[in-house]
């Protein structure tokens, strides 16, 4: 069964490590939650978008040694040098969840939308397919938010695909660039409202309603910033659920 209504799990939460070596990962809990939202039942489909690092095969590798043994049916869409499946509308259609990797979210937007993607991901949504994603693969979904796809130093980006329609903050408690230039670009009207998460945060819209947000660990937030009617910027914490 798809998701009840369209549903975005927009994440600054990665995989946990093993810590019997860099790319020994496992799968946390944010992804039985995406099953839960999806409706998914016994096996969930799970598909895996890698493109904000250029498909690269060692997060590839990394991602199925993490997925090896539990419930979840695992796929992964390349563009890199060319798709990796014959039909892509029709492939992402059938998975219970799409979920996208972190990286460069400017680069990832080209790619996709050179490829159509644009268009077949928001049909995705609308047909109960619960969209998610890190970091770049958060960040997407909404209009922007600060990134480094361009250099170490943060800049604006608004090239999202607005599906959501309020900027984002991701590791929100990473870097102290952060905090500071998701206020400029609020305050200076550059992105509406943002929706913010300290990393180990996600946040659950359905349709483009904010209705959760959830973590896998302690003392961390999401922060809902906005502009006030005399100009000045307000940061509200948004409580997080806790997944474990």
């Amino acid at each position: 069964m798809p998701a009840s209504e369209p549903t975005i799990l927009a994440t600054s939460i990665g995989f946990f490590s093993r810590h019997r070596g860099p790319w020994d990962w496992r799968a946390g809990p944010i992804f039985e939650y995406a099953a839960e939202l999806a409706e998914a039942g016994d096996q969930p489909r799970i598909c895996f978008l890698n493109q904000a690092e250029g498909d690269q095969p060692t997060t590839l590798a990394a991602i199925y040694g993490a997925f090896a043994g539990t419930r979840f049916r695992l796929s992964h869409l390349n563009l890199f040098p060319m798709p990796n499946v014959d039909d892509i509308r029709a492939h992402l259609l059938a998975q219970d969840i799409v979920w996208v990797g972190g990286g460069s979210v400017a680069n990832l937007l080209a790619v996709w939308r050179v490829h159509g993607l644009d268009e077949i991901l928001h049909e995705c949504w609308q047909a109960g397919v619960v969209l998610g994603g890190v970091s770049a693969g958060s960040l997407c979904w909404h209009i922007g938010g600060p990134t480094d796809s361009f250099g170490p130093t943060l800049r604006p980006f608004t090239g999202g695909l607005g599906f959501l329609p309020y900027g984002n903050g991701v590791h929100y408690d990473a870097e102290e660039q952060r905090r500071p230039l998701t206020h400029r670009l609020v305050g200076d009207r550059t992105l509406p409202v943002a929706y913010c998460t300290d990393d180990g945060v996600g946040l659950v819209y359905r349709g483009t309603r904010l209705v959760e947000a959830v973590a896998d660990r302690e003392d961390a937030s999401a922060y809902e910033v906005r502009r006030e009617a005399d100009g000045s910027v307000v940061e509200t914490p948004v409580a997080a659920r806790l997944l474990i």
